[in-house]
């Protein structure tokens, strides 16, 4: 028991590290300062927690909270990418399942491989659960964004095509939330902060 308690500490400990990876999008509470990558996992979880009734199929809300609270500890080896970049996006999945399998590895193996698998089942996105997550993975950067004036947008020259482009998937998840990020993406042109 000792054994597997400590590789479980020490998971723990390494995810640590996720707070001190930096996104590309301000918080919206304090003024200048970005997001981590650990603070989008809590606010993507309790999104899904709130949203649950706006995805097309049933899910299973366990589960979809779960696949957004590991979806990014990748990003402790691996980075943040810009999602929409589409060059190092490319790039960035072999990274993410090394690293993948490096953090899950840790963990004593009855309890990693599980979890190794809900996060291939995320990345993969074809369960009614992983496309739901995806689409609110999608939909909080761009309400960020939205409600700090285009921020992230506007310093990295987003156009409303490729909102459009990069986020359409938010449609296999929930079409009411599509609808929602078409709005956005609509606003944000007529305001100027998406090209």
């Amino acid at each position: 028991m000792n054994e597997r308690l400590e590789k479980q500490l020490a998971l723990l400990i390494e995810l640590d590290k996720l707070k001190g990876v930096l996104r590309r999008t301000k918080v919206k509470s304090v003024e200048g300062r970005l997001e981590n990558s650990a603070e989008h996992s809590w606010h993507v979880a309790l999104m899904a927690l709130l949203l649950e009734e706006h995805a097309n199929e049933p899910v299973d809300i366990t589960r979809v909270i779960k696949m957004l609270l590991l979806h990014d500890i990748v990003e402790i080896d691996a980075g943040d990418t810009f999602v929409y970049d589409q060059k190092a996006i490319a790039a960035q999945a072999e990274k993410e399942l090394k690293a993948a399998q490096r953090l899950f590895s840790l963990l004593p193996e009855d309890q990693g491989k599980p979890l190794l698998e809900l996060w291939l089942e995320f990345e993969n996105a074809k369960t009614a659960d992983a496309k739901f997550a995806k689409a609110l993975d999608r939909l909080i950067p761009m309400l960020l964004n939205f409600h700090n004036d285009g921020q992230s947008w506007q310093e990295h020259g987003v156009t409303a095509q490729q909102a459009l482009t990069v986020n359409n998937k938010i449609e296999l998840g929930s079409t009411i939330l599509w609808q929602k990020a078409q709005s956005i993406i609509s606003q944000a042109s007529k305001k100027g902060w998406l090209k």
